[in-house]
């Protein structure tokens, strides 16, 4: 590995046990490569008719405070791994694909809620959408629990 690019991992967090589960995984991993992490979370507001919902620059926020609150809790201070943190407007397979787009990425770490089947065919999933579209490797990491 050359001095110009250091291993990059790209994260999706969204607060869920397996996307934490996913985020320890690439600090591990990062760790072992003298690598850095993009820690990226996703928002999108709510299309309801007739609803108030709260403004754009609030949830941007209340985002970014779930994404720290996440990376605190996994990356503290023995852990020698440098981490961006990312808050993106949109889907959030688009947004994790997107900062792949952004900087090279080696590999991309996502967690797995794990609803199979109908409800996942249903409703979509994002380590589905990402390991089928990014251009580099994709690890999908399961919780333990």
């Amino acid at each position: 590995m050359n001095d110009a690019h250091k291993y990059t991992i790209v994260a999706g967090v969204d607060g869920s046990p397996p996307s934490v589960a996913a985020l320890r995984w690439a600090a591990w991993h990062a760790a072992q490569t003298d690598g850095q992490i993009v820690a990226v979370m996703a928002w999108d507001q709510p299309l309801i008719y007739n609803w108030q919902v709260p403004e754009s620059d609030d949830i941007a926020r209340r985002a970014a405070t779930r994404l720290s609150e996440a990376v605190a809790e996994v990356v503290t201070e023995s852990c020698a791994v440098t981490v961006r943190n990312e808050v993106a407007s949109g889907h959030p397979a688009r947004a994790l694909l997107d900062a792949a787009e952004d900087v090279v990425v080696d590999l991309i770490a996502v967690g797995h809620r794990g609803h199979g089947g109908f409800t996942e065919a249903l409703l979509g999933s994002v380590s589905q959408h990402v390991m089928h579209h990014a251009h580099c490797p994709v690890v999908v990491v399961r919780n333990k629990d």
